[in-house]
């Protein structure tokens, strides 16, 4: 089963809006929201819960108030001011970094894991779906985008889907890792502005040191046709395909606000006929299609 994953070295250049568009138009294939810390793909696929899991993340510190003798201790060590004068621990503070459990003398703090947010697996319209809700300030998004990765694979073996459409999160962090680990290709969703640029090239060394062969997307591009040029020069330069280019199109929103993906509320637009025309791409590029030791020997020889 190949596996895509929507990426973007910003938020809001419109991977989400992409992703809920190439489900509209792929065939046999399962989705996953990787982007578990902000995740947004349900909003559009409107996703029929089958199953809930809880996912059980890292450690807050708990202090037994029969056993602390207030020496304050804890209270000195702790780098993010998660103690209070009355030796309680704010959770939502609390970074879980053990300084306090492991040196404080009584040896009156508790460490037990905690429940950090839920995965579920769903049914939409276009298909099975693996999603994700991180708890508010939870940690572990990388690992809680491991494992609705792994669910989602396992989905689709069982299914028979021969692929799988990941919206993953955007920067070049952790979860970024987790998410494209191991992946077929990913498609970088730019906009034309020098910041979106310069995330372009951070989140395309990225790929290319995991050895995951890459493809751009340039959304918006007319706003500033002289930074979208340059975009398709530094892709051309490090060797990466541009599968096509969306020019602003009001739609987009006004799809969002319906609850629709961009191909269901205009069918027969020519903006649907262009994200045709880029999911065509996407699926004959040699990025996509290629034997993934005929991509690692040319990355690891240059």
């Amino acid at each position: 089963m190949k596996e895509l994953v929507i990426i973007s070295g910003k938020g809001g250049t419109g991977k989400t809006s992409l992703t809920a568009a190439f489900a509209a138009l792929a065939e046999n294939h399962v989705l996953c929201d990787a982007d578990v810390d902000a995740a947004d793909l349900h909003l559009l696929l409107k996703p029929n819960i089958k199953q809930r899991t809880d996912f059980i993340g890292g450690n807050k510190a708990i202090i037994k108030q029969n056993i602390c003798n207030q020496c304050r201790t804890c209270i000195d060590l702790c780098r993010f001011e998660a103690i209070s004068e009355a030796f309680e621990v704010d959770l939502l503070d609390c970074e879980g970094c053990g300084v306090c459990v492991a040196l404080c003398p009584e040896k009156a703090i508790d460490f037990p894991q905690q429940k950090c947010g839920e995965w579920f697996i769903s049914e939409t319209r276009f298909g099975p779906m693996v999603h994700a809700r991180l708890g508010i300030a939870e940690e572990n998004s990388g690992k809680l985008v491991s494992v609705i990765r792994k669910q989602a694979k396992e989905l689709g073996e069982l299914g028979h889907h021969n692929l799988m459409i990941t919206d993953g999160p955007p920067g070049i962090g952790c979860p970024v890792i987790a998410s494209i680990t191991g992946s077929t290709a990913v498609l970088i969703v730019v906009e034309p502005t020098l910041s979106s640029l310069h995330d372009m090239e951070r989140v395309a060394d990225l790929a290319r040191h995991f050895t995951i062969p890459a493809l751009v997307c340039i959304n918006k591009y007319d706003l500033n046709p002289e930074i979208g040029a340059s975009i398709e020069q530094e892709a051309g330069r490090r060797g990466l395909q541009v599968v096509g280019s969306i020019p602003f199109d009001s739609s987009f929103t006004r799809a969002m606000v319906a609850g629709k993906t961009i191909a269901e509320y205009e069918p027969k637009a020519e903006i649907t006929r262009l994200i045709k025309n880029i999911w065509h791409n996407i699926t004959t590029s040699d990025a996509f299609n290629k034997k993934r030791a005929d991509y690692i020997l040319p990355v690891l020889n240059n």
